[in-house]
């Protein structure tokens, strides 16, 4: 081989020395042993040779060739065995990386509970507009144009007559409008209002429950909210009915009960206002009927002592992964 040749497969062997993938090896292959590489050009020189000189020369250039491509051979063999050792090296049989998985909401739990326990007494679920005007959220439920309810203050006025829902009350006008009683419906949903604070938000959650029937009484109205009090909190609890005043109600309630020690209002209902059953066309001489609302927020935390409503809107890892468990 002559001394040229010999220099190239020290060079060769160089470059193979520090190459350490299959991707530099290809490169190197394609410099040495390319259709345009060095080998080739070398080739190309044969032509020109001095005819004494063509016959050691291209014996030369036929071993250069050789010994190369088992250099290049012997380099790729030994990174392929290289890999084999990195993958016998992993062990297949380890647990894997955990995966966190995500989980209902604590609101979206109690929503579903709230329903499933009403849902057990007969009511159907039944959702509306978030938009309203006037007449459904305001007027139908016998609140007049000068209740503080409807001043900008406390109410988000899209238009002069469109508004954000104060309450899911507002899809039980509507149903009575369309529906014939008997009717035991209960209204889930986002509701709206100007307030924020540690226990209030301008956008929360409630449940309302309608029963309208012939001969529907008070009795029946305490009767279904102290049962379902007791489903909800999984115990007996102290409970008292406390006089209140809604315009929608007559007589109304609010319903408070004891918690580490101290009296809590949990929700507000009353006897469906006469006027609210005829705004609806409703026979209010024929049928009669309670109603109650509760605020989701407010009984999520008091079920689990959470003491401030912001922290279900502040999407906590921390906080969301404590409810994981709870289906």
């Amino acid at each position: 081989m002559s001394k040229k040749h010999t220099s190239l497969i020290s060079e060769l062997r160089g470059k193979l020395k520090t190459c350490d993938s299959s991707h530099e090896l290809s490169n190197i292959k394609s410099y040495y042993l390319g259709k345009n590489g060095i080998l080739a050009d070398e080739f190309v020189k044969l032509k020109d040779a001095k005819l004494s000189e063509k016959k050691e020369l291209g014996i030369s250039l036929n071993n250069l060739k050789n010994e190369m491509q088992d250099l290049i051979s012997q380099k790729l063999n030994l990174l392929n065995s290289e890999n084999d050792k990195d993958i016998k090296a992993t062990d297949v049989t380890l647990p894997g990386k955990n995966i966190s998985l995500g989980s209902r909401h604590p609101i979206a739990i109690t929503i579903n509970d709230i329903m499933d326990i009403l849902g057990s007494y007969g009511f159907t679920s039944v959702e509306g507009l978030e938009i309203e005007d006037e007449f459904h959220n305001f007027e139908a439920l016998n609140i007049s144009d000068n209740h503080p309810a409807r001043d900008m203050h406390d109410t988000f006025y899209v238009s002069d007559n469109k508004l954000l829902r104060t309450h899911t009350s507002s899809v039980q006008i509507r149903s009575m409008m369309v529906a014939e009683p008997p009717l035991k419906i209960m209204t889930p949903g986002k509701v709206y209002r100007c307030d924020s604070d540690p226990t209030h938000s301008p956008m929360f959650h409630q449940i309302e429950g309608l029963h309208i029937d012939e001969n529907i009484n008070f009795g029946h109205l305490k009767g279904t909210l102290i049962h379902f009090i007791k489903e909800f909190f999984g115990k007996e609890m102290q409970i008292r009915f406390r006089p209140s005043y809604f315009p929608f109600t007559e007589p109304s309630a609010e319903i408070d009960i004891k918690f580490k020690g101290k009296w809590l209002e949990v929700l507000g209902c009353g006897m469906v206002h006469p006027n609210v059953l005829s705004n609806v066309d409703i026979d209010n001489k024929k049928y009669t009927g309670f109603a109650f609302g509760l605020g989701i927020e407010r009984l999520t935390m008091l079920r689990h002592s959470i003491t401030d409503l912001r922290m279900f809107y502040d999407n906590d890892i921390s906080f969301l992964s404590q409810f994981k468990d709870l289906k």
